[in-house]
């Protein structure tokens, strides 16, 4: 682990000022961290950390960019953390242990918190919630469009949680959080730039298609070429066709084809395994 420099904290407008162990919120409301695990996010960080500059205490925990992530971050908080990386799981598990104050909101740096959100989880906070963790829908966009259909729109992730009834389960690929107790739904969304460019999406298609194989491989699943092709045709049915992408013109298209690549990715890859290294002991 990586401390950066102390500085003095900025002022961001709408932040609380409480940023110390121990120190009560300065409103009639539990204090909440906002945590943000980054990697080379230059571009992102600086307008997710303003979207809920609101927060208690804002977190970043950052896995030695080599950028100016952690410059950019240091104009909204002076608590930037810095740890090696082994995966999603277990950064974010590393993160929540840090934060200062018992319920948490994860974001990655390419998400946005509205103003109806930040409404929404005060307004819990200040009466005391009666779950220990909330689904949070995400309104994801795709090269600039917010994407209305192909099964994008119902998309959710569990993101603001009381850290001591929550954790990551040790996975690699589509981890999401494991709570221990019950779990309510927010009504307001999250702004989730998802894809900027295809550049930019290409090389984390390859690491999370290449983890995803290497995981069920070990796990014992094997894949012929049949299974690659069934699994390739039928997500971009499923995507373009039943759950109506093709309403959202061609960017509905080329995200259909982008998805059933992925997905060819990963079975062709688990084919390839089972080739290589034969029967799983």
């Amino acid at each position: 682990m990586s401390h950066l420099p102390p500085r003095s904290p900025p002022t961001v407008p709408g932040r609380a000022s409480a940023s110390v162990p121990g120190a009560a919120a300065t409103s009639d409301r539990l204090p909440l961290t906002a945590l943000v695990t980054t990697f080379n996010e230059e571009t992102n960080i600086g307008a997710c950390l303003e979207s809920v500059g609101w927060a208690d205490e804002l977190l970043v925990v950052d896995s030695f960019s080599s950028d100016d992530t952690c410059r950019e971050a240091a104009h909204h908080t002076d608590r930037i953390l810095q740890h090696p990386y082994e995966s999603p799981a277990r950064q974010k598990n590393w993160a929540l242990a840090q934060a200062r104050h018992r319920w948490v909101l994860i974001l990655d740096a390419d998400e946005r918190a509205t103003a109806e959100l930040r409404a929404e989880i005060c307004a819990l906070l200040a009466r005391g919630p009666e779950r220990v963790a909330y689904w949070i829908h995400r309104r994801n966009t795709f090269l600039g469009r917010e994407m209305r259909h192909g099964g994008w729109e119902t998309d959710r992730v569990i993101r603001l949680v009381d850290r001591t009834h929550s954790r990551y389960p040790d996975v690699r690929v589509h981890e999401e959080m494991e709570v221990d107790g019950p779990v309510g739904v927010l009504r307001e969304r999250l702004f989730h730039h998802s894809v900027r460019s295809l550049e930019q999406y290409g090389p984390k298609m390859e690491r999370y298609s290449r983890w995803w194989a290497e995981e069920r491989h070990a796990r014992g699943r094997r894949a012929t070429p049949w299974t690659v092709l069934s699994h390739t045709l039928g997500r971009f049915v499923r995507m373009y066709v039943l759950k109506r992408g093709f309403l959202d013109g061609g960017h509905g298209l080329l995200l259909a084809l982008l998805a059933s690549f992925s997905v060819y990715q990963k079975y062709a890859k688990l084919w390839e395994l089972g080739l290589r290294r034969g029967p799983s002991r």
